[in-house]
């Protein structure tokens, strides 16, 4: 379902990133490890669409997807990938469930109360569905953030950093309610995370060591023919 083959990202004055190939189906996990500087970052915004490798391919569900158009990228990523970032991006002027209403509205689907309730109560927070998110703490910010992900039932769940904001109870509920609730979807979950907490629950794993390419390492010709 999932594919990503010898793909190099290069940035401008700095290091060339090579990601490992990765094949992932649905209803399965994956776990990336790694410091920082060593490609998760990179990893995760060629994964949403969000840059285009320099080089290789990235393919979802049959579409190649640093081959297709803005338009075509926004409309995969509202209709068919869910991301969890690292510090929640909420509207906070909103409530807990209106956020999540907004993300079912954006992907093109029905406003479905009944399920943003049923994700609140099982991350243990439905108390605060009435609540502005200006109101919640940076533990319940991430929770909602991980509802509001799992709002469209995406065909792939990107996370990074679920757990970084959560106590080892909180942490260990959100971990089991993302992989069940991929499994029972057929989804693809990838986490990344410095999160050594994770690694018990996630046996399919891959390890980033660092930048496996520096600038150097691409030659001027290569440079060229990508111009």
């Amino acid at each position: 379902m999932l594919s990503l083959t010898s793909v190099i990202h290069y940035y401008t004055n700095g290091p060339a990133i090579s990601l490992p190939d990765i094949r992932l189906e649905r209803g399965e996990q994956l776990l990336v490890l790694g410091p920082s500087g060593s490609g998760k970052t990179t990893l995760l915004h060629i994964l949403a669409g969000i840059l285009k490798p320099t080089y290789g391919e990235y393919v979802l569900d049959g579409n190649v997807v640093n081959t297709l158009t803005q338009a075509q990228l926004d409309a995969l990523r509202g209709q068919q990938i869910g991301m969890v970032f690292q510090r929640p991006h909420l509207i906070d002027v909103l409530s807990v469930e209106e956020n999540l209403i907004l993300a079912n509205y954006m992907a093109g689907n029905d406003q479905v109360i009944q399920r943003a309730k049923e994700l609140l109560d099982r991350l243990e927070i439905l108390d605060k569905r009435r609540a502005r998110v200006s109101e919640l703490s940076e533990g319940q910010k991430q929770r909602v953030s991980i509802a509001r992900a799992l709002m469209n039932e995406p065909m792939l769940l990107l996370a990074d950093e679920p757990t970084s904001a959560l106590d080892d109870k909180r942490a260990d509920i959100v971990t089991e309610l993302l992989i069940s609730l991929t499994k029972e979807q057929k989804s693809a979950l990838l986490i990344t995370t410095h999160d050594q907490r994770i690694r018990s629950r996630i046996t399919n794993v891959v390890e980033l060591n660092g930048l496996a390419n520096t600038a150097a390492s691409l030659t001027q010709e290569q440079k060229e023919t990508e111009k």
